[in-house]
């Protein structure tokens, strides 16, 4: 199989690289280093089967091209992070939106399978106990710019599903919890990362808000295992189905582990949320998935523990 990945280095996409390079599989990457690194993919330049390109996939030609060379589209390039949303409003939604719409544009004309990256945070401000794929989705108000990520993504599935409804393109979409691992940074609020940088520098570790609001964590492994078995599901496709873990944890209770784990002797300090972010920011209180469908399509199951994936984590950094 040949396999572009976009946004693939990327900290998800560059381990689903690696992942389909030691199953044999050929891999072309575009990455406009933007938020990705050519670091987290330097080991792979190795590899016979692994192909970089440094460009926008708004770079029409060069799409085209790399979607004509390969079976498959495993489309990763997005604004993430919740900081990024924040100072980049115009940049979030520009690059979701209109990159999505390319990627599904050139995909269609031959018709090569996409798998699309979408995100937790479209289910808003639902209260749904566990979220479920068919779920409504609840967002807030157009003057708080914290949804407008949430909104881009949801209409990056809006248009994924019509063109597999209107146009017959195989699609497969997976919402993403937390994902978590070797190789993100905190650069953009990632929560993890974060809190094991401040640990082992000894400086505060700081909670937004007041730590009650709960999330659940997948290891990075986990999640490109399954992205890689969706992908070769023929049920999954034109399918929206969640990609995470169900083990809920507080984030006061996150960095009471992370401290105790990295044996710091940090504070832990609680930031109000528009000191950390802007004035009026709302957050989700809780997010955690259903994972019935996964559980059925592919009979996930989450091979690593949130001390797997602080372990990990903290290496990672302490190799840094």
């Amino acid at each position: 199989m040949k396999a572009l990945i976009t946004g693939g280095a990327g900290f998800i996409g560059s381990h689903l690289a690696e992942d389909l390079l030691d199953a044999g599989h050929q891999v072309f990457v575009i990455d406009d280093l933007s938020t990705g690194s050519i670091d987290n993919i330097e080991h792979l330049k190795k590899h016979r089967g692994f192909n970089y390109t440094i460009d926008t996939i708004l770079n029409s030609p060069v799409l085209a091209e790399l979607v004509d060379r390969c079976d498959i589209v495993f489309h990763l390039a997005a604004a993430v992070g919740v900081m990024l949303i924040v100072e980049s409003p115009v940049r979030t939604i520009e690059t979701n939106i209109k990159g999505t719409e390319a990627v599904l544009l050139h995909a269609n004309k031959k018709k090569k399978k996409v798998v699309l990256a979408s995100t937790s945070e479209v289910y808003g401000k639902s209260k749904q106990k566990a979220f479920k794929e068919d779920g409504d989705l609840i967002l807030g108000s157009t003057t708080k710019g914290r949804w407008s990520y949430a909104c881009s993504k949801a209409i990056d599935e809006f248009l994924a599903l019509a063109y597999w409804k209107e146009k017959k393109l195989p699609v497969v979409i997976a919402r993403l919890f937390n994902i978590v691992g070797p190789r993100q940074t905190g650069r953009y609020g990632m929560v993890v990362p974060r809190f094991v940088k401040q640990a082992l520098l000894g400086n505060p570790i700081t909670v937004f808000g007041n730590g009650k609001q709960s999330r659940c964590f997948t290891h990075v492994k986990d999640a490109v295992r399954a992205l890689i078995e969706l992908s070769a599901k023929d049920k999954a496709v034109g399918e929206v189905v969640n990609l995470g873990s169900d083990d809920e944890i507080t984030i006061g209770n996150l960095a009471k582990k992370v401290k105790s784990a990295v044996k710091s002797e940090s504070e832990i300090q609680l930031i109000p949320y528009d000191k950390a972010y802007e004035e009026g920011f709302e957050d989700m209180l809780r997010r955690v998935p259903d994972l019935s469908k996964i559980k059925k399509l592919i009979r996930y199951k989450p091979k690593y523990s949130l001390k797997d994936i602080l372990k990990d984590t903290i290496e990672y950094y302490k190799g840094r």
